[in-house]
């Protein structure tokens, strides 16, 4: 049983690879940005309150977060495994998820980060804003995201790799070649600790 973290900049393809990778293993992808466009459009109370950080491109503060997680968490598809992707970003969210999984008896198995060069993610992001209409994705906006990305959430994942569950990969290049770098890191990682068999990718399609 998997249960995950995938992490990374802004920009560095989280979401493709969370709904690929998440397909392969059998788990379900639970992403925080989904569940804020949620709460956003529903013009939820929590929506309300998360859109005017989302918008100023600041993360949305860990009470508001740490609600919507454990509720998505605690849905019965989640049961049995799941990727997270966005979440934590922060030290206080990962004592939060840390105490939401130590309630059900559960621990991660595996945090990876994909690592994309600030150029790439600048560009990749502009395009993406030109293509989508995305109001939120100004060059300004998106700076001040990397910003806030490398202040405080490299530290979070330092934080894992004591635990030594983190794997970094390269998420540069096709689509498919970085899918099949996060596979193997997640089977390398979880063959190191002792919580599955060495195996291959291709086994578990």
């Amino acid at each position: 049983m998997t249960r995950m973290l995938l992490m990374g900049p802004p920009g560095s393809g989280k979401g493709t690879q969370a709904t690929r990778i998440a397909d392969k293993l059998g788990i379900v992808a639970v992403s925080t940005g989904d569940i804020f466009r949620h709460n956003v459009k529903n013009m939820t109370e929590l929506g309300k309150e998360a859109k005017r950080y989302m918008d100023a491109g600041d993360f949305v503060p860990d009470e508001v977060t740490n609600r919507m997680v454990a509720d998505r968490l605690s849905q019965s598809d989640a049961e049995t495994g799941f990727l997270l992707d966005g979440y934590p970003r922060t030290a206080g969210q990962v004592d939060a998820l840390d105490a939401m999984l130590k309630d059900t008896g559960q621990a991660l198995s595996a945090v990876v980060e994909l690592e994309v060069p600030d150029a790439e993610l600048v560009a990749r992001l502009l395009k993406r804003a030109e293509i989508e209409g995305r109001a939120d994705d100004t060059e300004e906006v998106i700076q001040h995201r990397l910003d806030l990305y490398h202040r405080e959430t490299e530290s979070v994942i330092e934080s894992y790799a004591e635990r030594g569950i983190v794997a970094r990969v390269d998420g540069t290049g096709q689509i498919d070649d970085v899918t099949e770098r996060v596979l193997q890191s997640v089977y390398s990682v979880r063959a190191a600790t002792g919580t599955l068999p060495i195996i291959t990718p291709d086994t578990q399609a």
